[in-house]
């Protein structure tokens, strides 16, 4: 039954037959075959079908709802007796937006040195993508914004706010001042995340209130390392936070200059599955989120 619950999941995730075979090491027979005897187990059509899979029926979207719980169940379980007999193992998934990347490690390296035995992934993801993956049991903990749209059932530690800079050459037009104002930014040339990420909707929503209008960026990534690189020429200029930009480094010619009237703050924050219990390696990283967040409020 496991099993054929985390072929209902993989499906959910490809909404492809042949795709979510293949993420579950099966054959696309074999694959088929497992969902259409859970079909049979339960009594009830899960998936509209044709030549290709057109989506889940009602009462598939309800087993997905449950298939979701009991697998997540289950995994917790595996990992707490494996944790008790060993200490934690296994392989922690995250999935942070871009502007939060480059703090993952104030999270991961803590953890790893508590626990050597855990590896990680990170993947780069969009909020909504950030969401979607823990629902789907993808991740097992997303970096994402805490107050800006809406997060559903997750449990959410707040790390740090996310304060904007303007970065820009010192001999560009407001190179030399101490703060600009958003009113001022969007009168600007600048490259930005692209749409489909919520701070580039954060930044469109400040520079249209300022009365600059839609803006009309020269450039557009979802990568920060390919914007900060063209504003590190001298020649471009860039809306990011102020923890990324310190990352990152300055160099000698680029300056990092506060944004106010209005000052923007948006919380960044960890993000787990509001399940009972926690898997002991997502317990673990809401303790290293919790002593980051701390360490975080006294520096500031």
């Amino acid at each position: 039954m496991i099993d054929k619950l985390e072929f209902l999941l993989a499906l959910a995730r490809e909404r492809n037959f042949g795709k979510a075979a293949e993420l579950c090491g099966v054959t696309q027979p074999t694959f088929s075959a497992g969902i259409k005897q859970l079909e049979e187990q339960l009594g009830v059509m899960l998936v509209q079908r044709s030549s290709r899979f057109l989506g889940f029926t009602a009462e598939g979207e309800r087993v997905l709802d449950w298939a979701r719980r009991i697998v997540a169940d289950t995994r917790a379980m595996r990992q707490e007796v494996h944790a008790q007999k060993r200490g934690l193992v296994g392989h922690l998934k995250i999935a942070a937006i871009p502007t939060a990347l480059a703090m993952v490690s104030a999270l991961t390296t803590p953890y790893r040195a508590k626990h050597p035995n855990v590896k990680f992934t990170i993947y780069s993801r969009t909020s909504i993508e950030v969401l979607s993956m823990l629902e789907n049991l993808e991740v097992d903990a997303g970096l994402t914004y805490l107050d800006n749209e809406p997060l559903g059932k997750v449990r959410a530690v707040s790390l740090y706010p996310e304060q904007y800079r303007l970065l820009t050459s010192e001999d560009s037009p407001y190179g030399d001042r101490d703060q600009v104002s958003w009113s001022e930014v969007s009168r600007i040339p600048l490259c930005l995340l692209t749409p489909d990420m919520q701070n580039r909707r954060i930044i469109n929503r400040l520079l249209r209130n300022a009365g600059g209008g839609e803006p009309q960026p020269t450039l557009e990534s979802n990568s920060m390392i390919v914007l900060f690189s063209h504003v590190r020429t001298g020649r471009w200029a860039s809306v990011m936070p102020e923890k990324l930009a310190d990352t990152l480094g300055l160099t000698e010619k680029l300056r990092s200059i506060p944004i106010v009237e209005p000052e923007a703050v948006h919380m960044i924050g960890l993000v787990v599955p509001n399940r009972e219990p926690m898997t002991p390696l997502a317990a673990a990283l809401v303790a290293e989120a919790k002593h980051l967040a701390a360490s975080l409020a006294k520096s500031s």
